[in-house]
């Protein structure tokens, strides 16, 4: 069987364009879903899809995202080497499929609750062969706090960024952030613009986030490796000073096949990847 890399298998199937199944049995075999100790009761999973954010203690397990269906065992056996508590509760930060495919398994076998924005309810149980076991069953319209483990976790709502169902979730007394899918580190990011995304508000949830924190902050970014604010404010930059560039020649009458093939700064050049090219990229700035 030919590997994948860990971007390839993301590009296949961020935002649900393809499901796992119909990546192909076997495709996820020698994926290894490897924790890292973050602070303290947090740890962090590493796969296929999404990062995974873990709470864990004498109260339970709490799970931020679940990446592929596929991956479920294999999740729960890492999270079993950090702790053999039971997995009580899982927050989606939004409804894509890497985010979200190892929610069935969770709700049915580990009899955990699954917590997410309203949006990601409705847009989950909208999909095509929509399984009501991986349908939220708490939701909430602004956020929700947990008290476990010693720990105070804040999940809050930021509207139209990445999706219009995303989350953001604080580890407040050991000060860690995972943003879900508002941070791509060091690459360009999706912005689903047909589920509710928008740069304008991609943006305005980074600059939220980022007056949340301080230096000493661990952030643990949707895709890619561990975070600080130096690196969250990078991100922005490269957003904002995009964005600009892109409106401003827009607003100067150039099409946008003309700026296509123009390109951006050479500056930006390493942020392209497989799934947001530098094409794609000024195309969703444009619109």
């Amino acid at each position: 069987m030919k590997n994948l890399s860990l971007k390839a298998l993301f590009a296949l199937s961020i935002g649900g364009l393809l499901s796992a199944s119909a990546i192909g049995q076997g495709r996820f075999d020698d994926v290894e879903v490897k924790s890292e100790p973050v602070a303290g009761a947090v740890h962090m999973l590493v796969g296929a899809g999404g990062n995974i954010g873990v709470s864990a203690g004498a109260d339970g397990l709490l799970i931020v995202d679940d990446q592929y269906a596929d991956l479920a065992e294999k999740i729960a056996a890492s999270l079993a080497d950090i702790s053999k508590e039971q997995t009580r509760y899982v927050i989606n930060t939004h409804f894509h499929g890497d985010h979200t495919g190892s929610n069935a398994f969770f709700k049915t076998h580990k009899k955990a609750t699954i917590f997410a924005h309203e949006n990601v309810r409705v847009r989950l149980a909208a999909g095509e062969d929509a399984d009501p076991a991986s349908l939220p069953v708490v939701t909430y319209e602004k956020g929700v706090k947990f008290h476990m483990n010693g720990e105070t976790i804040h999940v809050f709502h930021l509207a139209n960024a990445h999706t219009d169902g995303d989350s953001a979730v604080w580890f407040e007394e050991p000060d860690v952030l995972h943003t879900g899918d508002l941070f791509f580190k060091d690459w360009f990011p999706f912005v689903d613009l047909n589920s509710g995304g928008s740069v304008p508000g991609y943006i305005s949830a980074v600059e939220t986030l980022l007056g949340m924190i301080d230096n000493d902050t661990k952030i643990i970014p949707g895709h890619g490796a561990m975070a600080n604010k130096a690196d969250y404010e990078r991100f922005l930059n490269m957003m904002k000073e995009t964005y600009a560039y892109v409106q401003a020649k827009k607003a100067a009458g150039m099409s946008e096949d003309d700026l296509v093939a123009a390109g951006l700064e050479e500056k930006w050049k390493s942020w392209a990847w497989r799934f947001i090219t530098e094409e794609r990229w000024i195309r969703t700035l444009y619109k």
